[in-house]
């Protein structure tokens, strides 16, 4: 069972879950947030993920998982800055949108209402579990 919960957030014309799909697995590289990187170095194997689509989509339409913990960030001129690699697990079945979270009374204090600027953040357990159940 997965110690971690977490959202990563990121713009669909980007790099998208099915790109991610495609993909089998990537690297989270590119953070250059403090507290979004601090997120990613408590990110360990086997932790789950929501994948977002921020920008455009503003929904949850997948689940990944930590393939491998923080290590230095490849694209990152200072060694403080860290990536994660992630693998898909699932996609939902449904997207589960901003406006469906910010209506759920099981969601109202998730991060992504109150910092929706971070880009990596924690979900609980219950957030998580909630999410999923939307998304069938």
């Amino acid at each position: 069972m997965p110690s971690g919960f977490w959202l990563v957030k990121q713009e669909p014309e980007t790099y998208s879950w099915d790109d991610l799909v495609r993909d089998g697995k990537t690297d989270w590289t590119g953070v250059r947030n403090f507290q979004a990187r601090n997120n990613l170095r408590q990110m360990k194997v086997g932790d789950r993920v929501l994948f977002y689509h921020a920008g455009s989509g503003k929904c949850v339409v997948g689940i990944a998982e930590v393939a491998k913990a923080a290590y230095p960030d490849p694209t990152a001129d200072d060694a403080q800055w860290i990536a994660v690699d992630l693998k898909p697990l699932k996609p939902l079945k449904q997207s589960v949108t901003l406006e469906e979270i910010k209506s759920n009374a099981m969601l109202k204090d998730m991060l992504l209402v109150r910092q929706s600027r971070l880009s990596v953040m924690p979900v609980t357990k219950e957030e998580f579990e909630t999410i999923v159940k939307l998304g069938k």
